[in-house]
This record gives structure tokens, sequence and C-alpha cells, in this order.
């Protein structure tokens, strides 16, 4: 009866797991209407970035991160799909409140009373056209946390679909390969930085 629980329990583990894989290869093969729309993109940062926190907080009432936002001034609105950028900075938002959760939960006590305080930071900025090249420019977003990076060995990695620095259970693989399509579709940029123990840093350059 034991034996007969347990498997009970991995099975239902399980098949979560294989309908989130599932859900998320959908994702990255569906064809629709992509609309695109001129959107502000500080506005829709800002509106993303407080629906991670409290969609975070809700499933761990007792974490908390300072939030920094440093929008630009004078950024033009930029053509775009909203609900895929979104997704796209939602994704990135999540990792970075994974990262500095684990960091919290694994970091040792504080020494001299330094303790160690969660923080997401995310930048926007206008940018200028390429050199020789027309146009308006365009937009660069950053999202940087100070968890605890990204290995160097694995950096090269984790844009291809199914790699996951996550426990098994606890990530698909797909949102960073999906994060990556979405932005090379709207022929920008999408770029990692990461200090292992330091931090990690996601820029994401969008043309006007």
């Amino acid at each position: 009866l034991n034996d007969i629980f347990h498997n009970n329990e991995k099975i239902a583990h399980h098949g979560k797991r294989a309908d989130a894989i599932v859900k998320s290869m959908l994702q990255h093969s569906r064809q629709g209407n992509r609309v695109k729309e001129l959107t502000d993109i500080n506005a829709l940062c800002d509106e993303y970035l407080k629906l991670a926190y409290h969609g975070f907080r809700a499933s761990d009432k007792d974490f908390k991160a300072h939030l920094k936002t440093e929008f630009g001034k004078n950024i033009r609105k930029v053509s775009i799909v909203p609900q895929e950028i979104g997704r796209v900075v939602l994704n990135l938002f999540n990792n970075a409140f994974y990262a500095v959760a684990e960091k919290k939960r694994t970091s040792q006590p504080p020494k001299a009373g330094v303790e160690y305080e969660p923080m997401i930071t995310v930048d926007t900025e206008a940018t200028k056209p390429p050199l020789g090249g027309r146009g308006a420019g365009g937009v660069e977003i950053k999202v940087t946390d100070n968890g605890n990076g990204i290995p160097q060995n694995v950096i090269d990695k984790i844009f291809q679909p199914f790699f996951t620095t996550k426990p098994t259970g606890q990530g698909t693989g797909l949102g960073l390969s999906l994060a990556y399509d979405i932005i090379k579709a709207h022929g920008g940029e999408l770029k990692v930085k990461a200090e292992e123990g330091i931090g990690t840093e996601f820029i994401i350059q969008l043309p006007a």
C-alpha cells in the first residue's frame, strides 16, 4: 500500500510536468495572428513586474525583494506584439525572483550585521540606430538580479530547448528558449551576462 501511495504521487508529479512541457511546446510552435501595436515599453515592463512579484508572493508569502526601476524618459513607443513581449519579460522576472529566493534560502547567516537583500532592477533606455543605419533606433530592456548567477560552463546552453538550471520538476527548460525565439522574431536580440555568486543580467534589444 505504501508503494502504491508513493507511485501515485510520482505519477501525478510527472504528469503535471509533462503537461507543462507540452503546453510550452505548443507555445513554441503556435501559429496565429501576430498583430503588432505601438506599445509603451515602460508601462508594459512596470505592469508585468508587479504581476510577477505578486504572483511569486502568492506562492511564497514570506518572500520579499527590493524592486528598482530606472525607466528611460522620452522612449518612443515601439511596434511589437505586446502579449508576446509581455510573456518574455514575465519569464525573465519570474526567473529573477526564483534566483534571489534561492540565494536567500541558501545564504549563510549574516556577518557583521550585513544581511542579504534580494534585489531586482529593471532598466529601459532608447537606443540609436546602427552606424550608418536609418530609422529611429529602438529600445533596450535590462533585467538584473543579485542572485547566485549562472555558471560559465552552462551559460551558452540556457537558450537551448529543454535546458534548465532548476531542479528536476521545477522547470521545463522552454521559457528562455521561447523568449529567445520571440525576440528574434521581432528582429531583436536577447543576451545574458552573469557572474557566479554575484547575479545575472538579461538584455533585450528591440528595434523601433
